[in-house]
């Protein structure tokens, strides 16, 4: 084992995290938010000052006048530049390269990240096949091809900076860390992914449906990504199914209340968060019992002790 192993060099002093963490978020919201700033003043000014923000969905930026695809490449620009945060302070403060918090070595295991997006995307679409026959009112078709191809290759090229980014400051950065102070993989699950729930505590889906509704998922999805992190001992896993999860919805389903605001094939009309919530549990099991049949990922790893 690698990936937390590797964490275990005494360059793990708590103000490194903060200050890592911290200037990612300053990069992300002054430097990255600037390409969004600039458009919505120029916006505003072309529209004499009519225009106001959409009160119930922030990353709704069609209230300012900006199509949907501006608005997803706007929107990500913040994470490419956090991403690039961590790649240039990681070195000089914990005395690793940055490739090492994705599996603890300089090789990234490209074919595992992959497998994991063409997995984790055949569940979604079978999942939404069947829900679309079973309830077909439930979706509206939205066919606009002069949108929606661009959006598949926006989808495809940007939305992997967003979703690397959380998967190398939470599955890999800050579970590193909470490894090598804990000794414990069960922490160094659990930690970092209530963590990751928090982290989305803004998203348009609390304001719409509560907190405790909408906040178990996100919990999910983070300790889904957490254990496949700790059983495959790295982050590709979880960095290909994260991307896959966005992509697919981006390009195929969206929803009024979603913090992805795209020209999707779909728009979802009733959003249903305990049946959400029960379809993420049954789709994760299955996800991860098809990649322990694959790579023959051991269940008494959760149990070793970090050392």
């Amino acid at each position: 084992m690698k990936h937390l192993e590797r964490a275990l060099d005494g360059q793990n002093q708590w103000w490194k995290y903060l200050v890592i963490f911290i200037a990612g978020l300053i990069g992300a919201n002054f430097i990255g938010a600037i390409p969004l700033v600039i458009v919505i003043v120029v916006k505003s000014i072309q529209s004499g000052g009519a225009i106001s923000s959409n009160p119930s969905n922030f990353a709704d930026l069609t209230a300012y006048g900006i199509s949907p695809n501006l608005g997803l490449i706007l929107m990500i620009i913040p994470f490419i530049i956090a991403l690039i945060t961590i790649v240039l302070l990681f070195k000089p403060l914990h005395k690793r390269h940055y490739c090492e918090i994705i599996n603890g070595t300089r090789n990234v295991r490209w074919k595992r990240f992959f497998f994991s997006i063409v997995i984790w995307g055949l569940i979604m679409l079978i999942y939404l096949l069947i829900d679309h026959s079973i309830n077909p009112s439930n979706y509206k078709l939205n066919i606009n091809l002069s949108a929606f191809i661009p959006l598949i290759f926006i989808s495809i090229l940007l939305i992997p900076f967003q979703t690397t980014y959380e998967e190398v400051i939470f599955r890999g950065y800050f579970t590193q860390g909470v490894a090598a102070w804990t000794k414990s993989r069960l922490w160094a699950i659990i930690i970092p992914s209530l963590l990751f729930g928090l982290m989305h505590s803004f998203n348009p889906e609390i304001k719409v449906f509560g907190f405790w509704a909408i906040m178990p998922s996100y919990i999910i999805f983070g300790l889904f990504f957490a254990i496949v992190t700790i059983l495959d001992d790295g982050i590709e896993v979880a960095m290909g199914a994260h991307a896959a999860n966005n992509i697919f919805s981006s390009i195929f389903v969206t929803s009024k209340s979603s913090v992805l605001q795209t020209p999707a094939l779909f728009e979802q009309q009733v959003i249903e968060p305990n049946k959400e919530t029960l379809i993420l549990i049954l789709s994760s099991t299955i996800f991860i019992a098809i990649l322990k049949y694959k790579y023959h990922w051991k269940l008494s790893t959760f149990m070793n002790k970090v050392e």
